[in-house]
C-alpha cells in the first residue's frame, strides 16, 4: 500500500510539472500574440499619426499658395493702377496690353499668328527639316555645313 500511495504522490507532482511546462509554453505563445497585437496597433497609431501630418501639411500649402496668388494678383492690380495712372501714354499702355480702362486686352492685334514648333523655310521650294533627303546632295552624300 505505502507503494500505491507513493505511486499516486510520484503521479501526481509528475501531473503537475507537465501541467505547468504546457501552461508556460501556452502563456509564451499568447505573449508572443499580445506583443503582436501590440505592435499592430502602435504601428496603426503611427501610420495615422503620419497621415495627418500629411493632410495638415497639403492643406497648410494649399492655404499658402492662396495667399500667394492673392499677394501676386494684388501687386499685378497695383502695377497696372500704377501705370495707367503714371503713365497716360496711348503708347505705353498698348505696350502695356491694356485698353484705357486698366483691363487687360487679349487677342487685339489681327495680324498675330501662334508660335510655330518648327523654324520657317526661306524660300517655299526649299526641303523641310523633316523631307527624307534634307541635308543631303543629289547623289546622297551629305552637304557640307
Amino acid at each position: 500500500m505505502t507503494n500505491l500511495i507513493l505511486a499516486a504522490v510520484a503521479a501526481l507532482v509528475v501531473g503537475i510539472v507537465i501541467g505547468i511546462l504546457v501552461g508556460r509554453s501556452g502563456q509564451g505563445a499568447t505573449l508572443r500574440q499580445r506583443r503582436a497585437e501590440q505592435q499592430i496597433e502602435e504601428l496603426r497609431s503611427e501610420f495615422t499619426r503620419y497621415q495627418a501630418q500629411v493632410n495638415e501639411h497639403f492643406m497648410e500649402s494649399a492655404h499658402l499658395l492662396r495667399r500667394f496668388n492673392d499677394a501676386y494678383r494684388d501687386v499685378n492690380q497695383h502695377m497696372a493702377r500704377g501705370a495707367n495712372r503714371l503713365c497716360n501714354d496711348e503708347d505705353w499702355l498698348e505696350e502695356l496690353g491694356q485698353d484705357g480702362s486698366g483691363r487687360l486686352v487679349h487677342g487685339s492685334d489681327e495680324n498675330s499668328e501662334p508660335p510655330r514648333d518648327y523654324a520657317p523655310k526661306a524660300d517655299p521650294e526649299d526641303k523641310g527639316t523633316l523631307a527624307e533627303d534634307y541635308g543631303l546632295n543629289a547623289d546622297g552624300t551629305k552637304r557640307p555645313a
